[in-house]
Order: structure tokens, then C-alpha cells, then sequence
């Protein structure tokens, strides 16, 4: 594979600077620099993506490990990971690749169509772009995504959701499911925290949904900076008003890590108190992240309370359904259990 692969997503200016539009922060890249996340160099004006083909980790893992819970439940996902990162997050569990250098020693290669024949012959069920911020590997993922859906494989993005809306719809031919992070529902933890904006995260979730993509989302509780159950009912208002009610929603449990090791774990009864609170105010699939062999892990019904799928860490047993509904009572669930 060639080094060098020339970027989408970008314009030519003047003294040989480059404008990246693959994410919100939109850098401006000036000749034998890179943007924010490390890996879009420009090289005499031609912005190239420099970890096409490159990856650090590989691994088949249970979906519900992304997490997904409503997108091919009881499958694979042959998973990849290279390095970079668009985000600064303090609290990052991935930082030994996320801010590792694009000529790492533990890169080696992969080209589309391996990571596609990996795939099948795993026996996964889908692709995940995962371990590192997918959105910085554009070219490689759609290239290797566009492969995968040819062989009935599914795909998915566990990203932060700071793609642009242009680079977002390039991906749309392929792309199914997108697990979004959504880390507060506050611009100044997201600048503060992270070295970004709340809103371009939104409206990324937002337009993932209008592209027909399954979407769920994941907000790690983080006591004394995003777990006030002020700030947990506007984050949950704003998925059902622009998501669906029916849109899954994970609340994890905080582990000290990286440069965030001053604050305890969240307590799980925090985690608790904001699962029933979503429940009251209309969303259909809470789930509780990082509390193992909590019962609300599982998929209830939401019309009779049934347990429809039962998860002990990140294995699961469907028990209630019959296909997409509720075998006591009949309920539709949004589920997808087939690929597409």
C-alpha cells in the first residue's frame, strides 16, 4: 500500500496550506504539518491521511462490547483500531494508542480487502471502527466499509462525534450502526475535558439518525464534573426530542484513568437514580456501562416489563423475543437483527 494516501475531505490554499473538513475542528495545515489529531499530514499542499492501512489493534469482540445493544444482539464484530485522535479527553482509557505517533512501532499493515476477508472468515457479523477515533481513518474505513457491505457484512463507527456533516454523508452509502459518545451535555466540560465543542457532537448524532444509521450513545458519569441530574435530564430530553425516544441510551460507570485518577469511580447508585429518571421521562432503552451483572444491563420491554435480552458482561440471551417483538405481549422493539 501506498504511504502516502491522499486525503478526502479537504481544500488547497494559498503558500501551500491545506483546510481539512474531516472533522469540526477544521484545521488549517500549513506545508509538513499536521492537524490536531496527529495523522493528516500536509505534504507540499496534498493533505494525506498517513495511517491508511495501518492499524494497532485487532481483535473479534462481542457487539455489545462497543456497547451496542440494539444492532445485530449475540453477534461479532471483527474490530480495528490505528492511532490518533481528534479529542484531548483527560479521562481517556485508550491513551496509549490515541496518543501514540502515526510511526508507532505497533502499527503493521492491513489493506481493505484482508480486513473484509478477516472479517468473514471470524465468523463476525460486522466491521467496528473502534479503540482509537475512527473519523481520522475517513479513506480507510470507507474504503474497507464499501468492500464489507458488498459481502453482507455490517458496519459500524464507535466514535466521539466530532465528524462533519459533509464527511459524515460520504460515509452513509456504507455505514449502519454509529455509537456516539455523548461525554456531558455541557460546552465547558467538552472544551475543558476534551479540547472540543458539545454542539458539533449533537449535530452529528442528529444527522447520523436523518442518514438512516442505527444510533446509540454512550455518556460516562464522571463525579463532580457531568452527573448532576440537572445536567443528565437535558442530555436524555435532547436524545428523545432529536433521536427518538427509542434510541438506546448507555450511562457508564467512571474508572480513575490516564490523567483523571483524583476522582473515585461513580457510585453505582448514581448510575441508578438517572437509569430510572430516563425511564420516567419517556426513553424507552437505559442501560447502565462498566457495572457488571447489573440487571439493568438488560433489554426490558417497555410496554410489560419482560426481560427480552438478558447480558452478564458482555455476553447476552435473548429470552422474550419473537423477532423484533415482545413474545408476552406483542410490543414492537426497535431492534436490528439482521444486516441490512
Amino acid at each position: 500500500m501506498n504511504p502516502l494516501h491522499e486525503a478526502l475531505q479537504y481544500t488547497k490554499g494559498e503558500n501551500l496550506t491545506v483546510k481539512c473538513s474531516i472533522c469540526n475542528h477544521r484545521c488549517t495545515i500549513a506545508e509538513g504539518k499536521h492537524g490536531i489529531c496527529g495523522v493528516r499530514v500536509n505534504h507540499g499542499g496534498t493533505l494525506y491521511g498517513i495511517t491508511y492501512g495501518k492499524i494497532s489493534a485487532e481483535a473479534v469482540d462481542p457487539i455489545e462490547k462497543k456497547p451496542l445493544f440494539h444492532y445485530l444482539p449475540g453477534t461479532l464484530s471483527y474490530s480495528l483500531g490505528s492511532v490518533g485522535c481528534n479529542f484531548r479527553c483527560e479521562h481517556c482509557q485508550n491513551w496509549h494508542i490515541s496518543k501514540a505517533e502515526a510511526d508507532a512501532a505497533m502499527l503493521r499493515n492491513l489493506s481493505p480487502e484482508a480486513g473484509v476477508d478477516h472479517a468473514l472468515s471470524s465468523g463476525s457479523a460486522s466491521i467496528s471502527w473502534t479503540y482509537n477515533e475512527p473519523t481520522i481513518w475517513h479513506e480507510y474505513t470507507l474504503d474497507m466499509g464499501t468492500l464489507a457491505r458488498k459481502k453482507g457484512l455490517g458496519t459500524v463507527y464507535v466514535t466521539n462525534g466530532y465528524i462533519t456533516e459533509e464527511a459524515l454523508t460520504e460515509l452513509s452509502s456504507m455505514l449502519q450502526a454509529f455509537r456516539v459518545d455523548l461525554k456531558a451535555f455541557s460546552d465547558d466540560f467538552y472544551r475543558k475535558i476534551c479540547g472540543a465543542h458539545l454542539q458539533p457532537v449533537l449535530d452529528s448524532a442528529a444527522r447520523a439518525k436523518e442518514l438512516k444509521m442505527h444510533v446509540e450513545t454512550v455518556t460516562l458519569v464522571i463525579p463532580g464534573l457531568n452527573d448532576s441530574m440537572e445536567e443528565m435530564e437535558g442530555l436524555i430530553r435532547w436524545v428523545i426530542e432529536h433521536l427518538g425516544p427509542e434510541t438506546p441510551m448507555h450511562f457508564s460507570r467512571f474508572h480513575p484513568d490516564y490523567k483523571m485518577t483524583d476522582r473515585p469511580a461513580t457510585p453505582v447508585a448514581t448510575l441508578e437514580k438517572i437509569y430510572r429518571r430516563a425511564k420516567e421521562m419517556g426513553l424507552r432503552f437505559p442501560y447502565l456501562g462498566n457495572v457488571y451483572n447489573h440487571q439493568y444491563e438488560n433489554t426490558f420491554c417497555p410496554q410489560c416489563g419482560s426481560v427480552l435480552i438478558e447480558r452478564q458482561g458482555f455476553a447476552s440471551r435473548i429470552r422474550m423475543l419473537d423477532g423484533t417483538h415482545c413474545k408476552k405481549c406483542g410490543e414492537q422493539i426497535e431492534l436490528i437483527t439482521d444486516v441490512p
